[in-house]
């Protein structure tokens, strides 16, 4: 899962996040880091490795894109787990609400003389 591992650095998360709120150039994201240009530029070259972000050239500049289809493999992995846990707490919850109909039933028979 190339994608998850890409998001697992804060840097790479915060780019993704600034990248969902518009495009920009490489320079405009290393405006937002205390970090060097080229640390930005490797930060966005393992996005663009896991399908997370696109580039297209516009005169000069390289504007850099969130590609929305890269985050087709993240939803996938999050739905798989969130249905996972769903079901695990549906049924706790399905256990205790026994357990205290059955406390309740129990206290009721010992206040009956």
């Amino acid at each position: 899962m190339q994608s998850l591992a890409a998001i697992a650095d804060p840097t790479r998360r915060r780019i993704v996040e600034l990248l969902a709120e518009r495009d920009r150039t490489a320079g405009e994201l290393v405006d937002e880091f205390d970090m060097s240009a080229p640390a930005i530029s490797q930060h966005l070259k393992v996005l663009r490795e896991a399908g997370l972000v696109t580039v297209r050239a516009e005169g000069q500049s390289r504007v850099q894109s969130l590609n929305p289809g890269g985050l087709d493999e993240l939803e996938a992995w999050l739905q798989r787990t969130r249905s996972f846990w769903s079901g695990r707490l549906d049924a706790l919850e399905r256990e205790l609400r026994a357990e205290d109909e059955k406390n309740a039933r129990e206290a009721k028979k010992k206040k009956s003389p």
